[in-house]
């Protein structure tokens, strides 16, 4: 009897009912788990980072749930040469977190560039050993990372992103990770490095799940399939009100002055109402039929009064931090610190059991 074959699809609904009992769990027993997300430091963050992740940080933040929040400044280097401005690109980055909510003061929130915690990367050496050439070529994220840059010629650091991004997450010990679709081949990396060191050496590492992301994607204000800074199509949470207004104004539409909200035949002028409904609370559809046929101008009327002040509490929060830059290295340093005393420990069980140890 021939086994039944396994879609992707299939793969990615078993990951959505995973999901699905995780976030119960979480609900009930905030304590049990750790969470490890974080961003590359390649500009400042936009509207689709808010509602894609960092609202989602925010909230398991509130519920108790340990977060370590990675910059991952050393992944910049696999898809760009230059390196100037990755510091000023950390520090954007670290106003963008505390404007929007994630809070170091609260105990269980920690902020940190990976490349100031050598512990971590330690790990790095250990887990290439786990993985082969083959894995690493066949995978979907690295391989449409590759695609995207149209290099030519691709480094290395490339390839291995993935077995970076799993020390990022084994490092702390991490057994919850909130990804998109996406980045669910990444994870399974890491799941498949933690099992395949568990069962060669001993239990050091959990397998972490995948906490899927309930946020539908945001597309570029031109219609492209997602919003992205070197797309030049984002809205950045720190622009003013007036910019928000000029970038809406520039959004792609489509000639039907009637405004309705349908996804699949009409992407541009949806993505705009699902922008105004993000911001506002109120449903993309009863936007829709509220303007009716006021046409594209008004939708983009709205959108922009609806975003600019959702976003005006935490601009307002960004120009005050903005002024106390000591305030933001303390906050990375902290984070920095609380990283090591976590990576040191991981690697010296790492060491240990190994038989590394002098």
């Amino acid at each position: 009897m021939t086994a039944p074959t396994t879609t992707p699809q299939d793969t990615f609904e078993a990951a959505r009912l995973r999901s699905e009992e995780l976030e119960k769990k979480v609900l009930d027993h905030p304590d049990q788990f750790r969470v490890l997300t974080g961003d590359r430091p390649t500009g400042r963050l936009h509207v689709g980072h808010l509602f894609g992740t960092l609202q989602n940080r925010v909230r398991l933040q509130r519920l108790g749930v340990a977060s370590f929040i990675v910059i991952a400044d050393y992944q910049v280097l696999t898809d760009r040469e230059a390196c100037e401005g990755i510091a000023k690109n950390v520090r954007e980055l670290t106003l963008d977190y505390l404007a929007a909510g994630l809070d170091p003061h609260c105990a269980h929130t920690f902020i940190f560039p990976h490349s100031h915690v050598p512990e971590l990367n330690q790990l790095l050496v250990v887990f290439l050993t786990l993985v082969t050439n083959a894995e690493l070529d066949r995978n979907p994220t690295v391989k449409e990372e590759i695609q995207a840059t149209g290099a030519k010629q691709i480094n290395a650091g490339m390839y291995t992103y993935p077995v970076h991004q799993a020390a990022d997450i084994l490092f702390c010990k991490a057994n919850l990770v909130p990804v998109g679709k996406d980045q669910l081949p990444h994870l399974e990396m890491t799941r498949t490095i933690a099992r395949r060191f568990n069962a060669r050496y001993g239990p050091v590492f959990p397998e972490p799940q995948a906490l899927l992301s309930a946020a539908p994607q945001i597309k570029g204000l031109d219609g492209s399939l997602k919003m992205s800074k070197s797309r030049n199509n984002a809205i950045a949470l720190s622009a003013s009100e007036d910019e928000t207004a000029a970038l809406i104004r520039s959004a792609t539409t489509d000639g039907n002055r009637i405004i309705t909200y349908e996804p699949e035949t009409r992407p541009e002028v949806a993505n705009l109402l699902l922008l105004a409904s993000l911001a506002s609370g109120e449903a993309p559809e009863s936007i829709a039929a509220r303007i009716g046929d006021g046409g594209a101008g008004m939708l983009k009327r709205i959108l922009t009064e609806a975003l600019n002040e959702h976003l005006r509490p935490m601009r307002q929060r960004r120009k005050l931090l903005e002024q106390n830059p000591d305030h933001i290295r303390n906050v990375l340093m902290s984070g920095i610190g609380h990283a090591r005393e976590m990576a040191e420990k991981t690697l010296c069980e790492v060491r240990k059991i190994m038989d590394m140890e002098l």
